[in-house]
């Protein structure tokens, strides 16, 4: 199947997925506990359904992306917060200080990208070319600093045995793959330019179509109930890293309070 022909495929499958998800999400109840994730989904159904019937050179496109991605980019800091509040919804005060970190990192690496443009954009560089430069470097800034948060909360998670629904567990492994495989996507397009970028959508489409399928088929809300633990943990090490973790959390709750 040629590449072109595959990308609209996908596409599709993307549209599609994201629909039923919602209404997954919606039937279920599940939408009250995942509220941006749900929004999310209701946003991406129009989002990726415009772009298949306008041309990438038109005006209106252009337009619409300078308009849209923003709003992804926000949607994306809202969904990985709260996924990070699920996670840690039993400690507050953990939760709060990674928030306040999250904000300091994307701000911090977004004037970065941003002030890395300003030496390239001249008087006469065109007001079009202009917008775009920007959309795409506070993206980048975005995307690097979320992706690194998430691989900190993989990290995490690997380190304290949090007990986690099976949901709340397959959403952390789906995002994460799903986000990181946008930015890694971004990379690519951002060091080797357009030469690579037929394969890069193809990719991109691919997997953010695998991953919507396996929210719509792993999520439900039987899945709210079941409790997961990593299993590298034994009974003894749980208890008494969980007991760190609670006096850490509590630590950082009284000091807040102040």
């Amino acid at each position: 199947m040629p590449t072109a022909a595959l990308v609209s495929f996908f596409q599709v499958v993307l549209v599609s997925g994201c629909a039923l998800t919602a209404l997954k999400l919606l039937i279920s109840g599940l939408f009250r506990r995942y509220r941006v994730f749900f929004w999310y989904f209701l946003f991406r159904v129009p989002n990726s359904t415009w772009p298949l019937f306008l041309s990438v050179k038109s005006p209106v496109y252009e337009k619409l992306w300078a308009v849209t991605e923003p709003v992804a980019a926000l949607f994306y800091i809202l969904l990985v917060l709260e996924l990070y509040r699920l996670i840690l919804e039993r400690h507050r005060g953990l939760y709060t200080l990674g928030r306040w970190v999250m904000y300091l990192a994307i701000g911090v690496s977004v004037t970065i990208s941003v002030l890395s443009l300003l030496p390239r954009i001249t008087p006469a560089t065109p007001q079009r070319s202009r917008i775009i430069g920007y959309v795409l470097a506070s993206e980048r800034g975005v995307h690097f600093s979320l992706a690194i948060f998430i691989l900190l909360i993989l990290f995490f998670l690997s380190r304290y045995p949090v007990p986690l629904s099976r949901n709340v567990a397959v959403h952390s492994v789906v995002f994460s793959v799903f986000f990181l495989s946008n930015t890694l996507g971004l990379l690519l397009r951002s060091v080797f330019g357009l030469h690579v970028n037929d394969e890069v959508n193809l990719f991109l489409m691919g997997t953010s179509s695998a991953c919507v399928v396996a929210w719509l088929v792993l999520l439900n809300a039987r899945g709210e109930e079941v409790r997961l633990i990593a299993p590298h943990f034994g009974h003894g090490d749980e208890d008494r890293i969980l007991l760190q973790l609670d006096s850490l959390n509590s630590t950082l709750l009284n000091v807040s309070r102040k």
